[in-house]
């Protein structure tokens, strides 16, 4: 309070002085010209100096007082305070006061919803799913989202794109946009960690950001996507292939039956008989096909029904032992007298088991047994991590050539066939795997395959009890 006092004396003074300078200059000139005696000049201007000191003083008091406040004024705290000293100050500088306080009040109103569009800006670029990477001028990262970490790592300070994504492609899409185009998209592949295809797109910002962003730049993991057209494109040139085989022999046959062989009756017959079963085979290839149509349009719900597996397992087995019966194998049953329902539909489980015996007798070897054993297990459940949940499996035993360990990944892929000439000789159709894999995926089940050469194959089906049904003790393992 000491030290302030004479600032503020210092002030009054220095400012009556200003502002009372023009009438003293003016005293000096008459008092200098002789129009007023010296006397009279000195006492008339320091009257004028008094009368200004003492007019101004207590403004000058109050705009230090204002001024000491404006000083203390902390972003973040809220105006009423400050505003209380406007009690003590006289009209004008309250005036003053209190339009600097409304002035304020707007300020911190304005930077609030400023700091917060930019809290909301920054979640949602948090919140994006797919990498978003912003660039400045220099083609260089000012910012990026978590999700963009696992491409470009961690930007502690703007680097150039090219340090992040070392592909010519990006980057010529990049200059391009830097240098006014609007907008760019172009695919591209990255081989490390894992080998992905990647969408980008880059599009030019209207504002430039703060942090000098002028482009934006978003990755989108198309690798599915083109796995699906590349599977859709295998398919589509699979199926052609498999019908164009039995048509072209059947074409083949119809010529030569009305040509050459037009009186030859045995030859009619021997060819009437490769007709029939050639066309058999696209009758069964079109029948799987829309089958496989079927599955995969309600692959998305999951069947509700309650159905009973062992009088199913059953019933399948006795209609293939006809079957199995002409390359004189067996079909042995280890069903769990105390087996649970399981939740799906039945038509289709039993196209599963019936796929499965039947792939059974057709690559397994003559004389030998199959063996189908049911029961429960517990498994690590899917829903919570570190559980374990009961489920049913079937596992389909047979003792043929077996598997090489390279062909297991690919076995539920549509057409796929680990010896081609001996499926078709069979009558198979490339397709009773992956209607197999559709149909568990419908159930929410899943297929594990294991296999030794020379020894034989085990095809388990893992299937989820129906809540309804009383729980069973469980198996240690489904081999």
């Amino acid at each position: 309070m000491i030290a302030r006092r004479p600032r503020s004396l210092y002030r009054i003074a220095a400012a009556a002085s200003l502002v009372s300078a023009p009438s003293l200059i003016v005293l000096v000139v008459l008092g200098g010209l002789e129009v007023l005696p010296a006397d009279a000049a000195l006492i008339s201007g320091a009257v004028i100096w008094l009368v200004t000191a003492l007019f101004i003083g207590r403004f000058v008091t109050d705009l230090a007082v204002i001024r000491d406040a404006v000083d203390s004024f902390d972003p973040d705290e809220d105006t009423k305070a400050p505003r209380l000293i406007a009690r003590g100050l006289a009209p004008m500088a309250r005036e003053l006061w209190l339009a600097i306080t409304r002035f304020r009040r707007l300020w911190h109103e304005r930077v609030r919803v400023a700091d917060e569009r930019l809290a909301a800006a920054e979640a949602v670029i948090a919140a994006v799913p797919d990498p978003l990477i912003l660039l400045d001028e220099r083609r260089r990262i000012v910012r990026a989202n978590a999700q963009a970490a696992a491409f470009i790592g961690l930007i502690p300070e703007p680097r150039d794109l090219a340090a992040a994504l070392r592909n010519p492609a990006v980057l010529a899409a990049a200059d391009a946009v830097l240098r006014g185009e609007r907008a760019r998209v172009i695919d591209f592949s990255l081989s490390i960690p894992v080998e992905r295809q990647l969408r980008a797109r880059f599009a030019r910002i209207d504002h430039p950001s703060p942090d000098g962003a002028v482009a934006v730049l978003t990755l989108h993991d198309i690798t599915e996507l083109k796995r699906a057209e590349q599977m859709r494109a295998d398919f589509i040139a699979n199926a052609s292939h498999e019908l164009r085989t039995p048509l072209a022999t059947l074409i083949g046959f119809i010529e030569t039956l009305r040509g050459p062989a037009r009186e030859d009756e045995e030859a009619r017959e021997r060819f009437l008989a490769i007709m029939h079963g050639q066309a058999s085979r696209m009758t069964r290839l079109v029948e799987d096909l829309m089958s496989l149509s079927r599955i995969e349009a309600n692959e998305h719900v999951m069947p509700k029904d309650q159905v009973a597996l062992s009088p199913l397992l059953r019933q399948i087995a006795e209609t293939l032992e006809l079957r199995a019966g002409e390359r004189k194998m067996s079909i042995r049953l280890a069903v769990s007298p105390d087996l649970p329902d399981v939740l799906g539909a039945r038509d289709e489980l039993a196209q599963v088991f019936q796929n499965l015996i039947d792939n059974a007798i057709k690559y397994g070897r003559a004389g030998t047994e199959i063996t189908i054993r049911a029961a429960t297990e517990l498994r690590p459940s899917p829903e919570r991590s570190g559980s374990e949940t009961a489920v049913v499996f079937v596992a389909v035993r047979d003792q043929g050539e077996g598997i090489p360990r390279a062909h297991l990944p690919r076995l539920t892929e549509r057409f796929y066939r680990v010896d081609t000439a001996r499926s078709r000789e069979m009558g198979g159709t490339g397709l009773g795997l992956a209607i197999v894999k559709h149909i568990l995926n419908h159930h929410r089940g899943f297929l594990e395959v294991e296999s030794t050469p020379g020894v034989g194959s085990v095809f388990t089906v893992f299937l989820r009890p129906h809540p309804a049904a009383p729980p069973a003790p469980c198996s240690k393992d489904a081999s």
